[in-house]
């Protein structure tokens, strides 16, 4: 729009659009939309929400013949033999179609009241009307048909074909726009037809590279982003109601009987996001004011192909994704490691959620991408990377569903045994990660790091990560049989998250925290009956300062936390609440936080979109609150007293000092004099054997499992769980204790030193695998998660008013602004506002330009 008059002209059209009066569909009218918009910000400013709401719900008669009408038109382009001609066939018209497409469909499917009339407009067969004359038919397409005007012929008939839905040929014709020479695609010398489905980009399924220029790409990106718009359906449903219902436009995108098409696409997109290099790591602070291009296709590009991945899997399973995986991976890598001086100036990739979502899905269902990643150890340092950003986002309510996902793909890989096997190689980069998340003093394995991390992402999460508590237990039973040369400090983990879900307080606050006891339980006896022995020996037992391998440094720890085990064998109800109440009496008396003991705990994660699908089971607190080297814990207490044994397995912080534990939750800490809880009655061995082999795998189906911080409490927040003798006695004989025992049993207290080899009464039991499990509250979960990776991205890529789902009423997870932040690099503020401006300037003429920033945030996605 060149003028101030062709707006107004434009605006005028828009307010008539909402007039109670049906306008014809021959009405020359419809071509103003078209023709008059000269950009995106056009239609996105003076199409207003308001605008598309008022017509929406006040005349929707002329919304329908709107949308036909673009869509004929943009079908009637896409096969002129001219298109893109300027003259005869713009490709100014074919865009302005696409645009105000764009704006409309969100505002359409936010709509309640018009699910029913999208059905039967979007995706029900079509009559369609056309004129005949002395035998020739020419169909109607509104004003097109007849350029210089209707004019009626009183030689043609009136007739009627079916033909497919709306949904289905706008979505043909995006597709084959995609492929489109002088469009989307270079014009070459081996170009026969006007649609060659070529793949844009080389990598899968294509050596070659293609030319490319500006132009192109911004018309294959408006193309992109209807797509995406068309297939966002899900963004105004529940996440529970997503896979019942599905999504057509995705459906039929991912069930094209074409699979040339499929194949095509579904390569131009992979390797268009894959092979984007982007240099954050060269010039310090250039992710705050400097916006790459290739982001706007990027970002459509790799959603719709995560979209496309989930519902066809079967056609993703046949690409060869071996060689285009690796660079991203290096460069992710490159990106955790690089370090600089200037605060600031370093950023996680952003689009680094979508690349481990995409890793993920092509793990699943690419057999040849598994065994390339598995083979060789190659999965190790994609270890460490997931690990980088579940550590990185444990405690930003934003990224609460990033963690969740890095949890899964690690349970996913740790189904595999090779997977175990690579884990015990020496881990020797770790100076390369970021400080914050580095272990002091490490030196041990990749399987060492895994485990500590774990430990740390359960202990110092705050209570966000207690839904996938039992998918990090799950990974940990994985590799467990595999595992050797657990050192040390990996092995008091271990056993300080034993010492946690033992406690009484645990046990009895929810009738399924027992569970992740047990699959605690199945790790330790997966490690000592799999990996224990070692060579080195003295006098029948092993030294423990000279062991070069095997796993006897865990059988040490074991054996000091003896008492932990003999009092879990020996549980009853009366003496866990004995011990609630002695501790509730301890705190009283010592005035140290009683309140909070016997007060009810309150749920840490509401709004989320997790809590919100979650079955409302009790809940307790998690073990955020456990100190990362937490004291000695109340069942059971260290077979040797001495201090610095003591300090081995787990270095108590001071107990004097209140303030370093949170105030509404009580310290899990208890004194290493505290006598053991009352024995009232004993059970043999043999009954605390081994698990029944039919026990229900971990899955996402009890990923809502919350462990809880040692809160004074067995009754839970909702107050709908009541322990019993019963209930104890229906999981209690069942725990995995026989392996642990009979190791205690066959071990020598007095020196501390554990037999050379595995005693004989313990039968190593086949490895067991916890897999990962799709149901419909995983699949949902997975939804809002795709579309909030969407949606943040696409609001950072389109600033201001041309953000597709802007100011829509979005139900699939709460979207929230972010409250201000004070003066930074790219908005300086008072006197800092010439230095501000000219150090960006300065950074522009590297090659880089400023940008205004539009910042959300998707909570807990």
């Amino acid at each position: 729009m060149g003028n101030s008059d062709s707006k107004l002209v434009f605006k005028q059209g828009i307010f008539k659009l909402s007039e109670p009066q049906a306008i014809s569909p021959d009405d020359t009218y419809w071509t103003g939309f078209w023709k008059l918009p000269e950009s995106t910000e056009d239609v996105f400013s003076l199409f207003s929400p308001v605008d598309v709401r008022r017509a929406r719900d006040g005349s929707l008669k002329n919304v329908e013949t709107l949308l036909n009408s673009l869509v004929s038109r943009l079908t009637g382009l896409r096969n002129a033999r001219a298109f893109p001609d300027p003259e005869t066939a713009p490709e100014k018209e074919a865009l302005n179609c696409i645009r105000v497409l764009t704006r409309l469909l969100p505002f359409l499917y936010e709509a309640d009241h018009l699910e029913t009339w999208e059905e039967k407009f979007f995706w029900e067969r079509r009559k369609r009307k056309y004129k005949s004359r002395k035998g020739r038919r020419t169909e109607i397409l509104f004003d097109e048909s007849h350029p210089k005007g209707i004019e009626s012929l009183e030689d043609e008939k009136e007739h009627f074909e079916d033909v497919k839905p709306l949904g289905e040929e706008l979505i043909d014709t995006l597709v084959d726009l995609l492929f489109y020479t002088n469009f989307t695609l270079p014009r070459t010398e081996s170009s026969k037809t006007k649609v060659t489905y070529a793949i844009w980009q080389n990598g899968v399924g294509c050596n070659t590279p293609m030319s490319s220029s500006k132009e192109l790409e911004s018309n294959r990106t408006e193309v992109l982003r209807l797509l995406l718009t068309l297939s966002s359906k899900s963004l105004y449903m529940p996440a529970h109601i997503i896979p019942v219902k599905g999504v057509k436009a995705i459906t039929y995108l991912a069930t094209c009987p074409d699979k040339q098409v499929v194949l095509s696409l579904l390569c131009s997109q992979l390797n268009t996001a894959l092979r984007h290099n982007p240099a954050t790591w060269r010039v310090p602070y250039d992710h705050v004011v400097y916006k790459d291009p290739k982001q706007t296709i990027q970002i459509p590009g790799f959603s719709i192909h995560c979209g496309w991945h989930e519902k066809d899997p079967e056609s993703a399973g046949k690409l060869n994704l071996d060689p285009v995986f690796l660079a991203p991976i290096n460069e992710l890598s490159k990106l955790q490691a690089t370090s600089s001086y200037l605060p600031g100036s370093q950023k996680p990739v952003m689009w680094a959620p979508e690349m481990i979502m995409l890793f993920w899905e092509t793990l699943q269902c690419n057999k040849r991408f598994r065994s390339f990643i598995l083979d060789g150890g190659r999965g190790n340092e994609f270890v460490i990377l997931i690990l980088f950003y579940a550590l990185e986002y444990k405690t930003d309510p934003a990224k609460q569903g990033v963690v969740r996902m890095c949890v899964f793909v690690l349970q996913t890989l740790s189904t595999e045994p090779e997977f175990g096997k690579h884990l015990s190689k020496p881990y020797t980069s770790q100076s390369s990660l970021p400080v914050h998340i580095r272990l002091l003093e490490f030196n041990g394995t990749y399987a060492d790091f895994l485990l500590i991390s774990i430990h740390r992402l359960i202990t110092t999460s705050k209570g966000k990560l207690d839904a996938i508590y039992p998918a990090l237990l799950a990974t940990i039973n994985n590799i467990a049989a595999y595992i050797q040369d657990l050192s040390p400090s990996a092995s008091t983990k271990l056993l300080h998250l034993y010492a946690s879900m033992s406690a009484p307080s645990f046990l009895l606050a929810n009738e399924t925290n027992h569970a992740l006891l047990q699959s605690l339980l199945e790790s330790l006896n997966a490690i000592i009956e799999h990996q224990y022995k070692s060579e080195c020996s003295y006098g029948g037992f092993v030294d423990l300062m000279l062991i070069s391998s095997g796993n006897q440094a865990l059988a040490r720890m074991i054996l000091k936390s003896k008492r932990r085990f003999e009092a879990l064998r020996t549980f009853t109800l009366e003496s866990g609440q004995e011990e609630i109440e002695r501790l509730n009496q301890r705190r009283k008396d010592s005035g140290d936080g009683f309140d909070a003991a016997i007060s009810p705990v309150q749920l840490t994660r509401t709004g989320s979109v997790d809590s919100s699908r979650s079955p409302q089971s009790a809940r307790t607190p998690s073990l955020s609150n456990v100190p990362e080297e937490g004291g000695t814990f109340t069942i059971g207490e260290d077979e040797d007293s001495e201090e610095d044994e003591n300090a081995a397995i787990l270095p108590t912080q001071s107990q004097s000092s209140p303030s370093g534990q949170n105030t509404r939750t009580p310290s899990r800490s208890s004194s290493v004099d505290e006598p053991l809880p009352t024995q009232l009655r004993g059970m043999s061995e043999k009954a605390r054997g081994k698990m029944p082999a039919g026990q229900p795998v971990f899955s996402r189906q009890n990923s809502s499992t919350s462990l809880s911080s040692h809160a004074v409490t067995i009754m839970s927040p909702l107050g709908g769980f009541h322990p019993s003798a019963r209930w104890i006695e229906s999981w209690l004989p069942t725990l995995p204790l026989h392996t642990i025992l009979t190791l205690l049993d066959y071990s020598n207290p007095s020196s501390g030193a554990v037999p050379k080899n595995l005693p004989p009464t313990i039968d190593p039991s086949p490895p067991r695998v916890h897999l990962f499990s799709w149901t419909p509250l995983s699949l949902g979960w997975y939804e809002s998660l795709l579309w909030g990776f969407i949606f943040a991205s696409e609001m950072v890529v389109q600033k201001g008013t041309v953000g597709v789902w802007n100011a829509t009423s979005i139900r699939l997870f709460k979207v929230e602004k972010e409250v201000a932040t004070g003066p930074s690099l790219t908005r300086p503020m008072g006197a800092v506002d010439a230095v501000g401006s000219n150090l960006v300037q300065r950074i522009g003429r590297m090659g880089v330009k400023a940008e205004s920033e539009t910042r959300r945030v998707v909570r807990d996605v």
